[in-house]
């Protein structure tokens, strides 16, 4: 059976946290189990989170839980009745002083009082997603006067943004601190910062992580008008980067995210960043057994331009076929894996200077594979950062990150085509630690004996050194 490259990301939700549906979840394909904390209690969070790592001991999976922060989502408030409908032409005020639940088709709160400072007359204002359109006519004091360009049904907490950005609410808040505590407590391999405007954002979330005991990895999610302004900088201060469609598309318009998705995901691959695909992927699933045409191409296309994981949110949350969701993602990542990358590598990799010792072990290795009869790539490492770089030339063979680090296996479930090995080094000399570690892998039919594969690692076995050696080894004279 062919092995996945691409990972697969699944929130989980009131459809998918049972015992029994999380672990049909990670059977059909799942690698990093989503807590999205925008909803739900940390109780139950908790319990998701222990049910997961009991399911994936047990079904010897690496599994990792990405903790994904809230962030400053600004939001109307709720109405009398739950909604209303709003028509082309009339007048509504978005209004901080409004009680949070009595609003109507006149006047509405929302939870970012000092919105109004952000704004100007003649500013368009973008709910629900995009599906609900204002024009900002006048600003009395704290209060927005807006008029509705493009009407329908608003209901309660409908997210908010700024056509063209610009809105300063800042990227973490007080109950995004308190999450940070949360996914260091429960040991998460990631934590995903939402809305930030600036690599700032990301430095700050890290001090806070670092200082809550956590050496998780963060995620940049892009989904401000700020952050692909300041692309860069932000995917050299986070370790992996999200392309979060939904708050992007509505910030930049719906026909200019293609492009910016493309150059997110060129730019993580060229700085050594993982990164994810996200939002409405398979979206027609949360009511449909299968998925549209037009999903199948869009997940396809996330893979060919060298996502390293593609989402899922409310087809796994709330959909009513969550595992079916998985498996078709999977089969849809398979059929487009087939597909070569290797003259998009070269071009991008394998002409560049490198300034790292163990990135230039990574290419030399990515081009031994190319022209040498070698079945896998093995990375002995501490870190995961070795496997990383393998993964970033999109190798066609498979790439074992071997180590006893937890948190180093959470990470490399990110990573394209690396497949974490649980294997503790340093209860080997080091004259007999690669043919241990090919005895291990062929024990369990990764390997097979006449096989040629390839082995990194650095000089210090078990200690976080770059990799600087490369051994080319067959499976039955290692």
């Amino acid at each position: 059976m062919s092995l996945r490259r691409t990972k697969i990301i699944a929130t989980i939700g009131p459809a998918s946290e049972s015992p029994t549906t999380l672990r049909e979840l990670l059977l059909a394909g799942v690698n990093i189990v989503r807590i999205n904390m925008s909803h739900g209690t940390k109780e139950r969070h908790k319990q998701v989170i222990d049910n997961v790592r009991k399911l994936a001991a047990e079904l010897k999976l690496a599994i990792a839980i990405l903790i994904d922060l809230q962030g400053p989502k600004i939001r109307i408030a709720k109405f009398i009745d739950g909604s209303v409908h709003l028509q082309a032409g009339d007048e509504i005020v978005i209004d901080p002083t409004c009680p949070d639940d009595m609003g109507d088709n006149k006047r509405v709160g929302v939870d970012y009082k000092t919105l109004a400072s952000d704004l100007q007359p003649g500013d368009q204002l973008l709910l629900d997603d995009g599906r609900i359109l204002f024009e900002v006519t006048k600003i009395e004091d704290m209060a927005i006067v807006c008029q509705v360009k493009l009407g329908g049904t608003l209901s309660d907490n409908k997210g908010l943004n700024r056509v063209g950005g610009g809105l300063s609410a800042a990227a973490l808040t007080d109950k995004d601190k308190q999450d940070i505590k949360f996914a260091a407590e429960n040991e998460a391999e990631y934590v995903a910062v939402s809305f930030p405007r600036a690599a700032e954002d990301i430095s700050y979330a890290r001090d806070l992580l670092q200082a809550a005991g956590s050496k998780a990895g963060i995620i940049a999610k892009i989904e401000r008008v700020e952050a692909v302004e300041d692309l860069i900088s932000i995917i050299d201060a986070a370790d992996a980067v999200m392309v979060a469609r939904g708050d992007l598309g509505v910030e930049l318009g719906f026909a200019e995210l293609p492009a910016v998705q493309k150059r997110i995901i060129e730019n993580c691959r060229l700085l050594n960043k993982a990164v994810i695909t996200a939002t409405q992927m398979m979206e027609s699933m949360l009511t449909n057994t299968i998925p549209t045409r037009a999903e199948v191409t869009d997940v396809a296309n996330a893979v060919l331009e060298g996502s390293d994981a593609v989402m899922l949110s409310a087809e796994t949350a709330s959909g009513q076929y969550p595992v079916q969701v998985v498996a078709a993602m999977a089969e849809v990542c398979l059929a487009a894996e087939r597909q070569s990358l290797r003259g998009l590598v070269q071009s991008q990799t394998m002409e560049r200077e490198f300034n790292r010792v163990d990135e230039a072990i990574a290419m030399a290795a990515i081009y031994i594979s190319d022209h040498l009869d070698v079945s896998a790539i093995v990375a002995l490492t501490e870190s995961g950062l070795t496997p990383l770089l393998l993964s970033r030339a999109c190798a066609e063979i498979p790439i074992y990150g071997v180590t006893s680090n937890k948190l180093a296996r959470g990470k490399m479930a990110l990573y394209r085509g690396v497949y974490p090995i649980d294997f503790d080094i340093r209860d080997f000399e080091r004259w007999e630690v690669i043919r241990a570690v090919i005895t291990e892998l062929a024990a369990h039919n990764i390997l097979q004996q006449g096989e040629r594969v390839i082995i990194t690692r650095g000089d210090l076995m078990g200690a976080s050194v770059s990799a600087n050696s490369l051994k080319i080894v067959t499976v039955d004279t290692a």
